[in-house]
C-alpha cells in the first residue's frame, strides 16, 4: 500500500499523519509535545519511524513549519520558537533518514496550498489565503502554483507596511505593518491604549484585554470595542485590496481565531472594497470564503505538498 507522511511542527506540539495514496483521511495521526526527551527534530524523527509501516510504501513525506523556509533548498531558515533550527537543512537529514523524497514549506504557505487543494478554494487557480490570529499570515497560489519567491519569504501578507510614522507595533518589531493593526494582538492593543487613556467601556476595570474580550463586548454594542474591531476591517480591507490589485485572485480565504467573529471583521471590509479597488474587475465573481481544513490544515497543505512532489 502506498502513503503519504505528513509532519506539522509546532511551538507547542508535533503532529504526524499517515495519509493513503487517494483521499484525505489519515490511516492515523500522532501527536506528541515539540519539547521533551530529547531535541525537537529527534522527537520529530522518532515520531515518523513510529508511524511507519512495514506493510507500506511511503511515496514522499511533507513537513510544514512556522517559519522561513528555502524549498528549493529544503533549509528552514529559522523558526522562532525552536532553538536551533536556523539554517537547518532539514530536507537532506530527512531524506538520508528515510531514504524518501522530503518537502518542506511555511504552515501558512503549507494552510493556503491545502485549502486550494482540498478545502474552500476548491477549483479556483489563484488563490489568496489570510490567517489572522494572534499575527497575520497569508499564502498565494497563482495559476495553481504556490508562490515561494527567492529564499522562500514571499508572500508574507501580515508585514505588508500600511501606515508610515505608526507606532503601533508588528510582531516582527516593524510598526505599521497590516499585522499591527488587524490581528489579535494588534486589536488587543489599540483597546488597551484607549482604555489606558480613558476612554468608557464596559471593558474598563478587566484588566489588560485579549481580543477576545473585544469581539465580546463589540456583540454587547461597546462603542470602544465596535471602533477598535472597525480600525482592524479597515486596515486589513487596505490589505486585501493590496492583494487583489497585486495577485488578482478569484478566491480569498481567511483562517484563523480572530476570523471566527464573521461579520463583525468582514461586513466592513465588503462595504470598503467596492470603494478601495481601481477595476471594479477585481470584484466581479470573487468568492470569499472561511477556511474549510480547521485544524488539519497544515497536515494536508504537507499532503498537497508531498502528492505535487510525486506526481
Amino acid at each position: 500500500m502506498n502513503t503519504y507522511i505528513s509532519v506539522d511542527v509546532g511551538g507547542t506540539q508535533i503532529r504526524v499523519a499517515v495519509y493513503p495514496e487517494t483521499g484525505t483521511q489519515a490511516l492515523r495521526i500522532k501527536k506528541v509535545a515539540t519539547v521533551g526527551e530529547g531535541t525537537p527534530l529527534e522527537r520529530l524523527i522518532a515520531t515518523v519511524h513510529d508511524q511507519m509501516s512495514p506493510d507500506e510504501n511511503v511515496k514522499a513525506i511533507g513537513i510544514c513549519v512556522p517559519g522561513p523556509v528555502d524549498a528549493e533548498k529544503g533549509v528552514i531558515s529559522f523558526c522562532a520558537n525552536l532553538e536551533g533550527w536556523e539554517n537547518l537543512p532539514m530536507r537532506d537529514i530527512l531524506q538520508a533518514e528515510f531514504n524518501v523524497p522530503v518537502v518542506i514549506g511555511n504552515d501558512a504557505n503549507l494552510a493556503a496550498l491545502g485549502e486550494w487543494k482540498y478545502g474552500a478554494g476548491r477549483g479556483h487557480k489563484n488563490v489568496v489565503y489570510f490567517t489572522i490570529s494572534t499575527g497575520v499570515g497569508g499564502g498565494v497560489v497563482a495559476d495553481n502554483r504556490l508562490l515561494h519567491g527567492h529564499k522562500g519569504l514571499a508572500t508574507e501578507l501580515g508585514h505588508t507596511f500600511l501606515e508610515p510614522d505608526s507606532h503601533y507595533p508588528c510582531g516582527c518589531g516593524q510598526f505599521g505593518h497590516l499585522e499591527s493593526f488587524s490581528s489579535g494582538t494588534g486589536i488587543a492593543y489599540y483597546a488597551n491604549e484607549q482604555l489606558n487613556l480613558g476612554r468608557e467601556s464596559i471593558l474598563q476595570g478587566k484588566g489588560k484585554v485579549n481580543a477576545r474580550d473585544v469581539a465580546e463586548a463589540a456583540q454587547a454594542g461597546d462603542a470602544l470595542a465596535l471602533e477598535t474591531y472597525a480600525r482592524a476591517s479597515k486596515f486589513l480591507a487596505y490589505g486585501i485590496v493590496n492583494t487583489l490589485h497585486t495577485f488578482n485572485p478569484s478566491a480569498v480565504i481567511f483562517g484563523g481565531g480572530v476570523s471566527m467573529v464573521g461579520d463583525l471583521l468582514f461586513a466592513p471590509i465588503k462595504e470598503a472594497l467596492p470603494k478601495l479597488v481601481y477595476s471594479q474587475d477585481y470584484l466581479d465573481d470573487l468568492h470569499f470564503a472561511m477556511a474549510e481544513l480547521g485544524d488539519d490544515v497544515g497536515l494536508l497543505g504537507c499532503l498537497a505538498l508531498a502528492h505535487m512532489e510525486t506526481e
